[in-house]
């Protein structure tokens, strides 16, 4: 079976005579042979050839049952993990879901895939049942999570999208949440619109605020859309779960709360229905040389008012006597200045560091969407009406080309 935009494709086993005129005529090869009837994968497209090809009438094209908006209940988590290492974003969900969950008075589930990762969380693979929360189950409860939703299989292994997609999609079904957030991180990006699509329900990209309307139930999303010029409001009121992504360092986490007490609960998992067309051969860890922009305490960014790339030096060398990285906005991006890795904003990277400078940036609000949530931020701009300034905690009214040399001589002064 296959779906898609609110259809499936099915064969009915009863009728079909293993002709295998299907096989032939499907242009994704989607289709394969199991025990003598036919087995429609996920490579399947909806193109229809095999429905009007089939000479028993054994395969056709229904409407997907989606779930009512009021049957929806609880805010679920994607805990992506690699290593048994759990990404950042999925405490600052955890966080925000909390929130969310507090709202509608409903609970938070995290919920946990993978191989092995059963006797992580705390539990035992095997029938649905609790268990003792484990290291990384005691630690999602103490974020926010009332239960650790546990899908434990071998197909899962290395999260890959199509298996993982596959195996979330029949748990949604059977618990059906409310709403269904993940990171938007590469993996987030790639799994929570093939989740969405076999739901046949809307996700919304990117999201910079998440809140509910309590009354509807409905989950209030909000991102940045043509180019970061406007932000739009987007709502899905008609269907469950209600899905986002959300990007990284935009909520707080929540500070860990030993005493909170939940479930790990470990859901059976048919590893023979989970396929995937691809295999992963090996990870290629990131070498940088400095510190990555989003992982940073400190942060120093520059903006126009460098007036060309060459000054961006006085950036780097400032960022390493800091032991931080270096940051830019749109503008000094657009200008070829510097990689488009290095950019703040919304149409770059949401950064939340301990100590945010910003050297040469007028802060326009797309800048400042990703930067206004760091501890401490200090503004560095000869124009004293610059946005930034309302923003800032410590403001340098003067030229950055005597500001920052003089930062950089003071800092060598003290640790001599």
């Amino acid at each position: 079976m296959a779906e898609g935009l609110g259809e499936f494709i099915r064969v009915l086993a009863e009728r079909c005579t293993g002709c295998e005129a299907c096989v032939g005529v499907c242009p994704a090869g989607a289709i394969e042979m199991r025990e003598g009837v036919a087995s429609i994968g996920d490579a399947c497209n909806l193109c229809r050839a095999c429905v009007s090809v089939c000479p028993a009438e054994a395969i056709e094209v229904a409407a997907a049952a989606r779930a009512e908006a009021a049957e929806g209940q609880g805010v679920w988590v994607f805990v992506e993990h690699r290593r048994g290492q759990v990404a950042p974003v999925v405490y600052e969900l955890l966080g925000q879901a909390r929130r969310l969950a507090d709202v509608l008075g409903t609970k938070v589930s995290a919920v946990l895939a993978g191989e092995g990762v059963a006797a992580l969380a705390g539990a035992v693979a095997g029938p649905v049942g609790g268990g003792a929360a484990g290291p990384l189950g005691a630690e999602l409860i103490a974020r926010g999570a009332d239960e650790v939703l546990v899908l434990d299989d071998p197909a899962l292994g290395d999260l890959r999208e199509e298996p993982v997609a596959a195996a979330l999609a029949d748990l949604v079904r059977e618990r059906k949440p409310e709403i269904f957030l993940f990171g938007a991180t590469a993996l987030g990006r790639s799994l929570a619109p093939r989740l969405a699509a076999r739901l046949g329900t809307g996700l919304t990209a990117d999201c910079t605020g998440l809140e509910v309307d309590p009354e509807r139930r409905v989950l209030v999303q909000t991102r940045p859309a043509f180019g970061g010029n406007l932000m739009a409001v987007v709502v899905c009121p008609g269907h469950r779960p209600q899905m986002a992504t959300a990007r990284p360092r935009v909520f707080r986490s929540l500070a860990p709360d030993p005493s909170r007490r939940g479930e790990v609960v470990v859901w059976p998992v048919d590893g023979s229905r989970l396929v995937s067309r691809t295999r992963l051969l090996d990870y290629v860890e990131e070498v940088t040389e400095t510190v990555k922009l989003e992982d940073a305490d400190v942060i120093v960014a520059g903006g126009r008012g460098l007036g060309g790339p060459e000054h961006f030096s006085l950036l780097f060398e400032l960022a390493r006597l800091l032991g931080g990285a270096v940051g830019a906005s749109r503008a000094a991006v657009d200008a070829g200045w510097i990689p488009y890795y290095h950019q703040v904003g919304q149409t770059g990277k949401t950064v939340a560091p301990k100590v945010y400078i910003a050297v040469g940036i007028s802060g326009a609000i797309q800048h400042l969407a990703g930067m206004s949530s760091s501890d401490v931020i200090v503004a560095i701009n000869k124009n004293p009406q610059a946005p930034i300034f309302k923003v800032a905690n410590y403001g340098i009214v003067g030229d950055l080309f005597e500001v920052v040399p003089a930062l950089i001589e003071a800092i060598k002064r003290r640790r001599e």
